[in-house]
């Protein structure tokens, strides 16, 4: 069974940072961008990442411009717009596509691209709960508002104690 740590994605210092290493923990992995209507997101995301950080869960943000270019500057820019404007200190991997021929093989894994029902992301801040083992749990679509998930977090966490 494929789980998260059969995957490694380059940060945006383009470290190579192998997902094993968030094994254990209950991940929220969301494709983001900095000029959408949903950007204030990150706001809610990074409170979900303050919240329960220290119960063993992280976010993981995939920053991408495949859906209305609104993810255009570079990693050293959006890195510091996230920092600036919303205290972001989730880690923020390279951006990227997570759609098509050019998706790491992570996106092709959370949308089912390699299978035969794949199910592609349709706009930013489409979002993949992950649970202690490795597991996708749960999709959210971009209208679902971090707040809207911290009982199924919650549940995640207690349930592999």
């Amino acid at each position: 069974m494929t789980t998260i740590a059969d995957f490694a994605a380059q940060l945006g210092d383009d470290l190579l940072q192998p997902l094993a290493q968030y094994q254990g923990q209950v991940l929220l992995i969301v494709n983001t961008a900095s000029e959408c209507g949903y950007t204030r997101q990150y706001e809610g995301l990074q409170d979900l990442y303050h919240a329960y950080r220290e119960q063993g869960f992280c976010v993981l943000g995939f920053p991408c411009n495949q859906f209305g270019g609104q993810e255009p500057a570079d990693n050293d820019a959006i890195a510091a717009f996230c920092r600036q404007r919303f205290g972001v200190t989730f880690p923020l991997f390279r951006k990227g596509d997570v759609n098509g021929d050019k998706a790491i093989p992570l996106w092709h894994w959370l949308t089912g691209a390699d299978g035969n029902h794949p199910h592609p992301v349709k706009w930013n801040f489409t979002k993949f709960l992950i649970d202690r083992k490795g597991r996708l749990v749960k999709r959210y679509e971009p209208a679902a508002l971090p707040e809207d998930i911290y009982a199924d977090i919650e549940t995640l966490l207690l349930a592999a104690r």
